[in-house]
């Protein structure tokens, strides 16, 4: 595990809570995919454009290492909802090319 895989998932995570959307999709692979349990997108702008209107805030609470993937617990504020969600990032040279997160998700189908 090198500093920097971990250092560009935590700085993926700031940015984000930054609303700094510019410099956290620089943390991205062109070709990203996004796998959750609500849907998937594929390329690092068609996820950043959702990321841009939703404005999702994360609180880390324990993070996992093992070779280039960062696997995070957090919280994540989903503005009218705060749900517990676990983040898995695999981070190819630098970028991160995947994120799958589960959470469950009855809290958001209830509205």
């Amino acid at each position: 595990m090198s500093n920097t895989t971990q250092n560009v998932a935590e700085q993926f995570i700031q940015y984000l809570n930054e609303e700094d959307f510019d410099n956290a999709e620089k943390c991205l692979d062109p070709e990203f995919k996004f796998i959750g349990v609500l849907g998937t997108r594929e390329k690092a702008s068609v996820y950043m454009k959702d990321m841009r209107q939703m404005k999702f805030k994360y609180q880390i609470i324990k993070t996992f290492i093992a070779g280039e993937d960062v696997s995070f617990w957090y919280m994540i504020d989903m503005g009218n909802k705060t749900i517990e969600a676990s983040g898995w990032y695999q981070i190819i040279n630098g970028k991160i090319l995947s994120l799958k997160v589960l959470f469950d998700p009855r809290p958001l189908l209830n509205e």
